[in-house]
């Protein structure tokens, strides 16, 4: 069973990557760290726990981590996931107290209590990692890896028809803090970096028969992703903006779900048109050897990633 620390910044899809991480008998979550991102820390941090509440699983500590991104305010997502940041499904508030523990200290000291052993899945702004590394440099070796929903790299049309950033090549968890990412991609940590190219690809979708089943199930995690696959069709956009985040996780149950590549790649800091940019280098001669190489999403099996979520989901 694999250990992991899910950060992320709920948002209708981290809420839905939780339930799959929180349901997969593959996976031990051992703790949900919440970025600001897609919404102000505060309301992640709410919305992580009323999933959890929804699924009743209480047991998993929830910390709150970064407010703002490390060198700038935080921006605007331009994509709404609703007044609640969970599709209007208006869950409880939540009753469940917040980890006492700070997310960056709970990433550090659990990454010390189990060197070799945890896995961090980012679906979120990589502030909370970067602020980790920071703070304690010596833990980077001490993690198995990080599984992160990151990037847009170019290697086919929905890497930037379906841009999410504020940038017109770039994906909004690296667009929020490209330099997190850039310390995080430069860390030497092993990486797998799944981009908007995997990610928001329109095969990432769901049948007639799909929304059928989560309407007639009886389970609330059912009737929240229902809920957000209407919220997002009323909206123009297609089912698969309410399961971006979940590709990393189901990466981290499976990983023969995603064909990954090696590739050198940079992060733009620089404001600008390529701000939060992920760069690929695959240049045969004059390559920038001085890039970090990491595992970048090349292809996945999206019926098989649907089946997955379908049946954690119902299950």
């Amino acid at each position: 069973m694999k250990k992991i620390i899910l950060d992320c910044d709920p948002g209708m899809d981290d809420s839905m990557a939780i339930v799959m991480a929180a349901k997969s008998p593959e996976l031990e979550l051992l703790a949900v760290t919440t970025v600001c991102g897609n919404y102000p820390v505060e309301v992640t941090a709410r919305n992580a726990r009323t999933t959890l509440e929804m699924l009743g699983r209480t047991d998993i500590p929830v910390a709150m981590g970064m407010g703002r991104p490390l060198l700038r305010e935080r921006p605007a997502d331009p994509f709404t996931h609703g007044s609640d940041g969970q599709a209007e499904n208006h869950l409880p508030d939540p009753a469940t107290p917040l980890c006492t523990s700070h997310a960056v200290d709970l990433i550090i000291d659990t990454v010390r209590q189990s060197p070799g052993e945890i896995t961090i899945v980012c679906i979120g702004p990589m502030t909370n990692l970067a602020m980790a590394l920071l703070k304690a440099p010596e833990i980077k070796d001490q993690f198995a890896g990080v599984i992160a929903m990151s990037g847009a790299f170019g290697l086919n049309r929905y890497a930037f028809l379906n841009a999410t950033g504020d940038t017109p090549q770039s994906e909004w968890n690296v667009y929020v803090d490209p330099d997190a990412a850039k310390i995080v991609y430069e860390s030497g940590i092993p990486l797998v970096a799944l981009g908007l190219d995997v990610c928001t690809h329109f095969d990432v979708n769901f049948s007639q028969s799909d929304l059928d089943d989560f309407e007639a199930s009886g389970k609330p995690e059912a009737r929240f992703l229902r809920q957000a696959i209407r919220f997002v069709h009323g909206r123009g956009f297609q089912a698969y903006c309410t399961i971006i985040d979940c590709m990393a996780v189901a990466y981290a149950i499976d990983p023969t779900l995603v064909r990954t590549i090696r590739s050198r790649v940079g992060v733009e800091t620089k404001p600008g048109l390529t701000y939060g940019m992920t760069v690929v280098d695959a240049r045969h001669h004059h390559a920038w050897s001085a890039l970090p190489e990491i595992e970048i999403g090349a292809e996945a099996d999206y019926g098989r990633f649907l089946d997955l979520l379908k049946e954690l989901v119902l299950g």
